[in-house]
């Protein structure tokens, strides 16, 4: 027999209810062989009215980010509440531990603040670090107070079983891993005292599960020790048949079905979150919603019996919504209209609360928080500009200051007369409705009326019927060559495994080379892309590209793994329509400044991302450190780099007894310069990317603004073709021999260097001795210098591969994974 009970904040402020709490589960321990108890952090001081600890920290962490030193103090009283706290319970043993546990916890989250202040950004990954301070803290302190009660007591970290993705601040459970951590924590019987709302990920950072976190790690531990029962300790009799602050004739349910829990929660019930039920609901587990204050009252209970009379089981409403309407005759027999209105609506992040369309189809209405309503009417318009300039579709109408007011309950199913008894109370009462909705599966009925009517709606309502988890991306992938052709064997890989771990599906729907493309809605299959391919029509890359667009697909990615200029000439258009774009291509990012800040503008008004990591360094993290540095404040001083692949290979094997021109061969059979050497020799290449660096840093310049110092005899620059541009390095080969003996009668190296400052660019061929980084450089590794304010005297240094199909195509395909991820948090 095994019982999991969660603690609210409320349950665990104050000593005197910390001691309840304890009473309450030691007469249930005498009852089962196993009980784990789930606490949240401390909830409001009832002596001195401050918030819960949970909120108490997230205003911290928001000082340290505005650079209001404030949150020092404001740590000082957290500690003490809980030093208190302990000392009013605790043995002068216990008191030690603990005390010795909350300085640690304490230093830890004042060097986190102290970092968010320093960086003035309080990123989702250490807001969940200061968050985790409040149940860590919580669960330490009932635990050892409950061993003095009940010495079977364990302490369990929740970090410890809880394992998650890197979703920071709503965290994904990977149940599979829980799953086996609550096996293996939980083997023996008796009391774990736990926390709730935390956990990890497996990097063993910690993560949260969002509000209502701590329900749902009860549900959770509910599931994995496959529990009797799952209790929430509240401070109400149960779940409500409406808000008791609005309708004070309400009163407690004795039984909910799982489906009408959901419901009532979603629509503002606080004594559960929706995603509490489902791991319950999984494993048939009853809930019990219960009350610390009056532990003998029965409360409710959920299960997938609807053991109650009631045909309607709650009332309730959600405050401060607004209503959009679109109408006109343009919608009429229109396919796909309501699919671009709410694709447009998810690209800006607009949640729906409600939808209602005329069975005329010539309006569609829904209903959405009032802060949301700017960016509604923005994408609305951009996404049917011309119907509307063509007088197909009218103006947006939008009301501001109404509320929904809902009934819920499944006894409502396949019974006559309930929405006509709702619809009558309303009138009944003067209460216009703007707006009904009722979905399939007839467990609830919604009205929007204004909110001046609110508590009047959900009062007369009440009267009348109670008184009387897989992602997929579809890949656009143009180029297939020694990048691409690698990269779809990457991908290949890892898919089972992506798969497995993520969630997430690669759908290769098209593929393009120089002489063919193909597209397959379906997906194409890597294994034998090349014989599909050959079979595929002749390739048209902007019959690629009008072809990708109008596929339309979700979650398209186009992925350009050429060198060519050619398809930078649509990535406009591309991101117009919200596709994003990875690629190693850099032709994009060197053409005009104005270009190069418009398709930024762009893929940040659509909705998409253009994402170029491999522009420089290969699979090396050079564009994210950069950024990184900048976004935290940082000031670039300047950068200092061999940037090159080709080049670091080409002079890191330039030595005695050498021939400068076999080395070239060599390194362009191997992939590692372009098709034309002298893209690398000549400096283009390396100019190109010491262009993006400076651009990154906020320089304004062209690619002509670089300083570059010719290394080639100008006979081999003027050679025509690449086959005689050989010719002419054989023909040279004794001025690099010179340039190589100048070097080493300096006991020097040779090094293409790329140097930035904020004033400006140049690339050079410089001697380098052994005092220098660049020294020790070996195959076609890169290095990047980065000398920054933070960062002075001691410069932080990227170091790596620089070139090569592998690492240039992991870079790709790191990004494509990225993508996704941000489609995640999107």
């Amino acid at each position: 027999m095994a019982r999991v009970l969660k603690f609210g904040g409320t349950s665990v402020s104050t000593p005197e209810r910390i001691k309840e709490i304890c009473e309450i589960s030691k007469n249930i321990l005498a009852q089962e062989d196993k009980v784990i108890v789930v606490v949240s952090a401390m909830g409001k001081d009832p002596a001195t009215k401050y918030i819960g600890t949970t909120d108490y920290l997230i205003n911290m962490g928001k000082k340290a980010e505005k650079a209001d030193k404030s949150f020092i103090e404001e740590l000082s009283y957290l500690e003490e509440r809980h030093i208190n706290a302990a000392t009013a319970l605790l043995n002068k043993e216990n008191l030690a531990h603990f005390t010795e546990f909350l300085g640690q916890k304490v230093n830890n989250l004042r060097n986190l603040l102290h970092g968010v202040y320093l960086l003035k950004e309080l990123s989702a990954k250490a807001l969940d670090c200061i968050c985790s301070f409040g149940e860590l803290c919580s669960s330490k302190l009932v635990s050892l107070y409950f061993s003095q009660k009940m010495p079977s007591t364990k302490f369990l970290d929740a970090r410890r079983v809880l394992r998650t993705n890197s979703d920071f601040g709503a965290a994904l459970i990977n149940f599979d891993i829980t799953d086996q951590q609550i096996d293996i924590q939980t083997q023996k019987d008796g009391m774990y005292v736990m926390g709730g709302f935390i956990a990890t990920n497996d990097k063993e950072m910690t993560t949260t599960l969002g509000r209502g976190g701590s329900d749902y790690t009860a549900a959770i531990m509910a599931a994995g020790i496959k529990a009797d029962s799952l209790e929430i300790w509240t401070d109400v009799n149960g779940v409500m048949t409406a808000d008791p602050r609005k309708v004070k004739e309400a009163f407690s349910l004795t039984h909910l079905t799982y489906e009408e829990a959901m419901e009532m929660s979603h629509f503002g019930a606080k004594v559960l979150h929706p995603p509490t039920v489902q791991p319950a609901l999984s494993s048939n587990i009853p809930i019990y919603i219960k009350n610390t204050f009056e532990p003998d009252y029965p409360g409710t209970c959920i299960s997938q019996e609807a053991n109650d009379k009631h045909l309607v089981k709650g009332v309730s409403s959600i405050a401060n919504v607004s209503l959009l309407s679109i109408q006109g005759t343009g919608l009429i027999g229109v396919s796909g209209i309501a699919a671009r209105l709410f694709n447009a609506l998810a690209r800006a992040k607009v949640n729906i609360i409600l939808i209602t369309q005329a069975s005329s189809e010539h309006s569609i209405t829904f209903a959405i928080k009032p802060e949301d309503v700017e960016r509604a009417e923005f994408i609305i318009h951009a996404e049917f500009e011309y119907e509307i300039n063509a007088g197909q579709i009218n103006q947006l109408n939008i009301q501001n200051d109404l509320s929904i007011v809902a009934i819920i309950g499944s006894g409502m199913r396949q019974v006559s007369g309930i929405s006509g008894r709702m619809f009558k109370s309303l009138g009944q009462n003067g209460i216009n409705i703007y707006a009904i909705a009722q979905g399939s599966s007839e467990l609830n009925i919604s009205a929007v009326v204004h909110s001046n009517d609110t508590v009047k709606a959900l009062n007369a309502l009440h009267q009348s019927f109670f008184l009387s988890n897989t992602k997929t991306l579809n890949l656009f992938v143009l180029g297939v060559g020694l990048i691409g052709g690698t990269l779809l064997q990457q991908i290949k890989k890892q898919t089972e495994k992506l798969l497995k771990d993520k969630s997430l599906r690669f759908k290769i729907v098209a593929l393009s080379n120089s002489r063919k493309m193909l597209f397959d809605e379906n997906g194409i299959e890597i294994d034998g892309y090349k014989e599909h391919l050959e079979k595929g029509n002749d390739a048209d890359l902007k019959g690629f590209v009008e072809k990708m667009i109008s596929m339309n697909k979700a979650n398209s990615i186009f992925i350009d793994n050429t060198a060519s200029k050619a398809p930078s000439e649509f990535y406009e258009e591309i991101l117009k329509k919200s596709i994003s774009i990875v690629t190693p291509n850099k032709v994009a990012n060197t053409l005009s400044q104005e270009r190069y800040e418009n398709l930024r503008h762009l893929a940040k008004v659509n909705n998409a991302r253009f994402r170029y990591e491999t522009n420089v360094g290969a699979g090396l993290p050079v564009i994210s450190t950069l950024k990184d540095l900048l976004n935290s404040g940082d000031k670039v001083l300047k950068i200092t780099a061999v940037l090159s692949g080709s080049l670091s290979f080409i002079f890191n094997s330039f030595k005695t007894g050498t021939s400068f021109y076999d080395i070239v061969k060599e390194a362009k059979e191997k992939g590692y310069t372009e098709p034309d050497p002298r893209d690398d020799l000549g400096l283009t290449d390396v100019a190109r990317k010491a262009l993006i660096l400076s651009r990154e840093i906020g320089l304004k310049m062209e690619l002509s603004d670089i300083d570059l110092q010719p290394i080639l005899p100008q006979k081999c620059m003027d050679a025509e073709t690449v086959d005689d541009f050989f010719n002419e390095l054989k023909a040279n080969e004794g001025y690099f021999d010179n340039l190589l003996q100048k070097a080493l009668d300096n006991q020097s190296v040779l090094r293409i260097i790329a140097e930035i400052t904020p004033e400006k660019s140049q690339v050079s061929l410089q001697q380098v001795n052994a005092s220098n980084p660049f020294y020790s450089l070996l195959g076609s590794e890169n290095m990047i210098v980065f000398k920054t304010e933070r960062y002075f005297d001691t410069p932080l240094i990227v170091r790596g591969p620089g070139a090569g199909a592998e690492v240039t195509a992991a870079g790709v395909f790191a990004e494509i994974i990225a993508e996704a991820n941000e489609l995640d948090a999107n």
